[in-house]
């Protein structure tokens, strides 16, 4: 009993250096990718390609990033110092792969080999060091910060949110100061700084010793055995209400700037962009720490979609991107949905883990997690381009302070994220069912009543 009372003691001391510092370091390095609409341009520009064919780069990106995960779940949760160093070597080498082919698209603008290998690039390999890295650290966080679970896992992915906000004018600084060739130069630059702030936290990263003895029975079970030990309609519900919330946050997000344009505030699309940022990092971090506090970590969702639902609804019935511009409660009214659906979007991600450990353990964890991040996958190819579809086909351009906008599009957007959040909310309160925690608490409740 002492030595293990001395072990436990040893693993506290020890988990913000053996988990949190290298969670962080590997989440805000992989987190930059959110930082895309930055540079996409300037490489358009620079490879001669339209912005839209560039897009699809980043689209890739996420969508690998989830079958990633979900695809090398099971190699996480052998070896996270496999994972990790695979997570490092990829996103390093995506980067620099993505800033030789901007460079060669340089010399030959319009080349389609040049188009090709930034999608492979920052598409496949970079996606591969996304998947894997974000799901690396985040078992081990869980099992360092056994009694705040929600807390630790907000803490590294509040770091992926962070990423955008840190990053973004370091980014923009260097396309400014780099002269000719600035945006390849940048992808070298990064590429180098980020493989350095990864390989240090692959080598930091260290599950606490005897882990797993407690778990022994429960990982000889299969993912799928898991899974199954509860009804699958209940895997079903959650992997959909992760689905929905990305797609739905992604939808607004992917046309954050062009409403504020339409509110009138396209002077402090920076600030307002950074400010969203801030929400997003802190609805992870928030929302997951809250979470801790509740008998069953689902109702975190419910108060999410509940939030998504009354801003969405506002907005809409008070045409607020339409008629926001010098209406300051309809201003007000439009920035708090995207400060909302921002913070909801983060704690959407922050959650699922802590969840999924809640309902089916933690010895296939990091497997169940990839499997669900396959959601993302999924999320990053629809929730983009649902919103751009909605805004090409409904509603006209206009002109607002020289910037060509479609305030009725956007408003239009709204209507269908309001039907999914609605979908989503239905989900959660009736397809995902209490944990046996919960149960029983609520029993406990019932009997002390009585």
């Amino acid at each position: 009993m002492e030595k293990t009372s001395k072990e436990t003691k040893g693993w506290r001391s020890n988990k913000w250096v053996r988990a949190a510092i290298p969670a962080l370091l590997l989440h805000c390095s992989i987190g930059t990718v959110y930082c895309w609409s930055i540079f996409s341009q300037e490489i358009a520009d620079y490879i001669g390609f339209g912005k839209g064919a560039t897009e699809w780069a980043f689209s890739f990106a996420i969508f690998f990033l989830g079958m990633s995960a979900a695809f090398l779940g099971n190699v996480v949760e052998k070896d996270i110092h496999k994972s990790s160093l695979i997570a490092a070597i990829c996103f390093a080498a995506g980067m620099a792969g993505t800033g030789y082919f901007i460079y060669l698209g340089g010399k030959n603008p319009g080349s389609i080999p040049v188009l090709i290998g930034i999608y492979v690039c920052y598409g496949f390999i970079m996606g591969i060091g996304l998947g894997t890295g974000y799901l690396s650290p985040v078992k081990t966080l869980m099992l360092w910060f056994a009694d705040r679970k929600g807390l630790a896992t907000g803490l590294a992915v509040a770091g992926f949110g962070a990423a955008k906000a840190i990053a973004s004018p370091i980014m923009q600084a260097m396309l400014d100061n780099l002269g000719e060739g600035g945006i390849y130069k940048m992808f070298f630059i990064l590429a180098a700084v980020y493989f350095v702030m990864m390989f240090v936290g692959h080598l930091l990263l260290k599950k606490p010793d005897g882990w797993h003895e407690p778990q022994a029975k429960e990982k000889g079970q299969g993912m799928f055995a898991v899974i199954k030990s509860k009804p699958i309609s209940n895997y079903i519900g959650i992997w959909l209400m992760f689905y929905i919330n990305i797609t739905c946050g992604l939808a607004l997000i992917s046309q954050e700037k062009m409403i504020v344009k339409c509110i009138g505030l396209g002077a402090m699309v920076g600030v307002i962009s950074t400010f969203s940022a801030i929400f997003n990092a802190g609805g992870r971090l928030g929302f997951s720490a809250w979470a801790d506090t509740m008998k069953d970590r689902n109702t975190i969702y419910k108060l999410i979609f509940v939030l998504s639902i009354a801003f969405t609804g506002l907005v809409m019935v008070t045409g607020g991107i339409k008629n926001g511009e010098g209406n300051l409660l309809l201003t007000v009214l439009v920035l708090g949905l995207i400060f909302v659906v921002n913070a909801g979007y983060g704690g959407g991600f922050s959650n699922v883990p802590t969840l999924l450990s809640d309902h089916y353990g933690m010895g296939n964890i990091s497997a169940i997690h990839g499997l669900t991040l396959s959601a993302w996958a999924f999320a990053g190819l629809t929730g983009n381009q649902m919103a751009t579809w909605i805004v090409n086909n409904f509603g006209e351009v206009k002109e607002i302070h020289g910037v060509e906008v479609n305030p009725t599009g956007y408003q239009c957007v709204l209507y269908a994220t309001l039907a999914l959040y609605c979908v989503a909310l239905v989900i959660s309160l009736f397809l995902v069912k209490p944990t046996n925690k919960a149960l029983e608490a609520k029993k406990a409740g019932k009997a002390k009543q009585a």
